[in-house]
């Protein structure tokens, strides 16, 4: 496919204004898909050529088959010839469009390595890759017997929320009980998981053919777990390049992208190193920039804009260049 392509790209934040003006400056379409209350809001203007609005603020309330059928009377006139989830939340919904109007990209089995915390650590385990310690929380007698052989504290996290938040410390299988009792019948929306102190890193890159063709990597100064919970300052800083601890986390994020079947996006992966036994683990990863200004710092640290290069690499394919 060549000229002029159409791309929907859908976020309810404001974000992603380098890929729409890259998107735009290689001679397509770009359209936006948000929230109403986004209206009048900083959006790359000159970038996009039309936009469609959802009532609901919060993406968790769009419902596919609304899209579906609101997309349905767009393509009457205008195909549209990819779709860009520019935020972590709509990475399935994104995916469920594609399938749907058979748009290649990223399907639904593989959104879900990249948006299901549970799926995430199961397919890392499949593949030999060391997550911490973790259950679903479907069986009581599965739980119960992960609190017999897993020394607490726990966490309880949430399968789809973004960074640390509604993430839970628990310190003993009385509090543990009580939380699940709290959560009644959302339970199944999050798993538990063994908290061991460590530096948490994080791993951002552009991905092409099925691997890593960029890649840098960083530290947090504090956890994002301890600044969400006990506050401070959100800050990370990027490691020297070619040491052994750099060269590790490249192979090891590496062998995630693998192992969940990216074939190209950009993706930001996290990983923590054990303060007692010195191990890296896999957290968490995404198929796309990451957020809270670490675009920026990655751009410092290399010249390199995420947003634009993700851009031309979504127009490359999209055009079968190289």
């Amino acid at each position: 496919m060549s000229g002029s392509l159409n791309f929907l790209c859908i976020s309810s934040e404001v974000k992603g204004e380098a890929f729409m003006r890259t998107c735009k400056a290689q001679g397509n379409r770009v359209f936006l898909l948000t929230s109403e209350h986004l209206r009048e809001d900083a959006w790359p203007w000159d970038a996009i050529d039309d936009v469609f609005y959802l009532p609901q603020e919060s993406s968790k309330d769009w419902k596919a088959e609304d899209l579906i059928a609101g997309l349905s009377f767009t393509f009457r006139e205008t195909p549209i010839h990819r779709i860009v989830s520019l935020d972590d939340f709509e990475v399935e919904l994104a995916a469920e469009l594609r399938e749907y109007f058979r748009i290649p990209g990223m399907g639904q089995t593989t959104a879900k390595y990249f948006r299901d915390k549970l799926s995430m650590r199961l397919k890392a385990e499949e593949h030999g890759i060391p997550v911490p310690a973790f259950t679903a929380l479907f069986n009581d007698a599965e739980i119960q017997k992960f609190t017999e052989n897993v020394s607490a504290p726990w966490l309880i996290k949430p399968r789809t929320a973004a960074s640390a938040s509604g993430i839970i410390k628990i310190h003993n299988s009385e509090q543990l009980w009580d939380e699940l009792h709290k959560l009644g019948a959302q339970r199944h929306e999050y798993l538990l998981e063994k908290f061991a102190p460590g530096s948490v890193y994080h791993v951002d890159s552009i991905n092409y053919e099925g691997k890593p063709s960029f890649t840098l990597c960083s530290k947090y100064l504090d956890t994002p777990l301890e600044v969400a919970h006990g506050g401070g300052i959100f800050r990370s800083q990027t490691l020297k390049r070619n040491t052994k601890e750099d060269k590790l986390l490249k192979k090891l994020n590496s062998d995630i992208m693998d192992a969940f079947g990216m074939a190209y996006s950009a993706s930001h992966t996290e990983f923590i190193r054990n303060h007692e036994t010195g191990e890296f683990y896999f957290l968490e990863t995404s198929s796309r920039v990451g957020g809270a200004h670490l675009a920026e710092m990655v751009e410092a640290a290399s010249g390199v804009n995420l947003w634009s290069e993700w851009a031309l690499l979504e127009d490359c394919i999209a055009k079968d260049k190289k």
